[in-house]
């Protein structure tokens, strides 16, 4: 974070300074809420959840470095006490993106965000430093915790946005305002919570209402609804996409023998040919919003390619593809999954498994709401229409929809089975995996079908997979 003297900090977030003997001294590090990621020269903010109470760590918080705890009451150590924690935090993140010199990009969708987010934060920083949420960091706490990660230095601020309903994305672009907003997809990712797709897009589309006019709406144009918005913006709107009407478009598109996309990138300022490291289609238009955004910022068609040529996946259980010594290899989707996100994954299975059998390790995708058996229902569908070689349906009641899925298009039991659990999954899979395998694991964030892919990828390294 850039410089800021306890004095200060209480008078942005309107709170009251507590046993500071010294109001001038400086928070010169991260704002942080986890007591183990102190360091000195931090500011901690003591948040009160169903479990823990950041307030019980701020004496040991204070002698691990950190130079005040931002609090609710008085904990005996330095604090700016405030009366509500997370209202005081976002206030702090908008004074300091405020005073910084950092263009910021924002950008959210139904599927794709952290990826996108991964990719332009790589193509951005091959120019010049660049501060992007870690992981899927992207509600009220996560974003401005990643915005006061900023220094003097940082020319690049990228920033996932979620949302669980309408308002969400207004109030974090009220904390963190963008000059770039990207917008990726409108799909069924928490439609549950939503009630609809409509709705989905009225929440999403809020990121490019507040852009100033001279900033840029980046909007996908082979999504209908997303393409809508271009009202809703006085931005200038830049479109992405396959779209021959897309100003950042892609040409000649296919996959590798590895299942990596290859394509032509098209920008208003030349082409240039990009072969990515990441699996699987989808990633061309997580790609291409990457390469609106490098475009509007200055980049050219050439040093846009070279990036995202280079650009890896930087957060964990996203497509992460490990070969296993026995030739098997596991694709470790586990971090979420939703519809669309469940389709790709299984298209990027069956590119990779080219003449290799295919396992697709799947369990619920939640937040559904009444779409749920239907959606669960098609995933199932699909896997057999693809010519996945054996769908495990892991867990309960919406796992057992998937395979009822896969039956009824037409496995009748023999490439689709429904286990009870993670450990039987392992089970199964370690009794039958064959080396040359592909394994795909992938379920929403809750299930925790993660183990099931750690677990494969030990028995590899111990050498006990059946040789069939």
């Amino acid at each position: 974070m850039i410089a800021l003297s306890l004095a200060e900090i209480a008078a942005v977030v309107g709170g009251q300074t507590h046993d500071i003997p010294d109001p001038s001294v400086e928070v010169t590090g991260p704002v942080v809420r986890d007591s183990r990621e102190v360091v000195p020269g931090s500011l901690f903010a003591a948040f009160v959840g169903e479990r823990v109470d950041g307030h019980d760590f701020a004496p040991q918080v204070v002698e691990a470095g950190a130079v005040a705890v931002l609090a609710s009451r008085p904990v005996g150590v330095p604090a700016i006490v405030v009366e509500d924690v997370q209202s005081a935090l976002g206030a702090l993140a908008r004074h300091v993106v405020g005073k910084l010199g950092a263009t910021l990009v924002a950008l959210t969708g139904s599927a794709g965000k952290t990826s996108t987010k991964d990719l332009i934060a790589q193509v951005l920083g091959s120019k010049a430093p660049t501060v992007y949420t870690p992981g899927s960091f992207n509600n009220e706490i996560g974003l401005p915790l990643t915005a006061l990660t900023a220094t003097e230095e940082t020319r690049f601020l990228v920033l996932e946005m979620g949302a669980r309903g309408i308002g969400h994305i207004r109030y974090l672009t009220g904390l963190t305002p963008p000059k770039i907003g990207v917008v990726l997809n409108v799909g069924t990712a928490h439609i549950g919570e939503f009630g609809g797709r409509e709705q989905i897009a009225q929440a999403k589309g809020e990121i490019i209402e507040g852009l100033p006019e001279d900033g840029a709406a980046v909007l996908n144009a082979d999504d209908p609804l997303v393409r809508a918005m271009a009202p809703r913006t006085k931005a200038k709107v830049v479109l992405f996409g396959e779209s021959a009407e897309a100003d950042v478009r892609a040409e000649n598109v296919r996959l590798t023998d590895t299942g990596q996309p290859f394509f032509r990138l098209h920008t208003p300022s030349g082409a240039s040919d990009v072969t990515m490291r990441l699996y699987g289609e989808h990633h061309v238009s997580n790609a291409l919003a990457a390469a609106a955004v490098a475009h509007e910022l200055g980049m050219s068609a050439e040093e846009i390619a070279t990036a995202l040529s280079g650009a890896g996946s930087l957060s964990r259980w996203r497509m992460e593809v490990t070969e296993r010594p026995d030739g098997v290899t596991i694709v470790n989707d586990a971090y979420n999954a939703n519809p669309e996100s469940m389709r790709a994954a299984l298209r990027a299975l069956v590119a990779m498994g080219k003449g290799r059998r295919t396992w697709a390790v799947l369990g619920k995708m939640a937040e559904l709401g009444d779409e749920a058996l239907a959606e669960h229902d098609a995933v199932g569908r699909l896997a057999v229409r693809l010519n996945v070689s054996k769908l495990v349906a892991v867990g309960g009641i919406e796992a057992s929809w998937l395979q009822l899925g896969a039956y009824n298009e037409g496995s009748w039991g023999e490439e689709s089975v429904h286990v009870s659990d993670a450990q039987a999954a392992i089970d199964l899979l370690r009794s039958e995996l064959r080396p040359g395998d592909v394994v795909l694991v992938k379920a929403s964030r809750s299930v925790g079908l993660e183990g099931v892919a750690a677990a494969l990828l030990e028995t590899g390294a111990e050498g006990e997979v059946a040789a069939r």
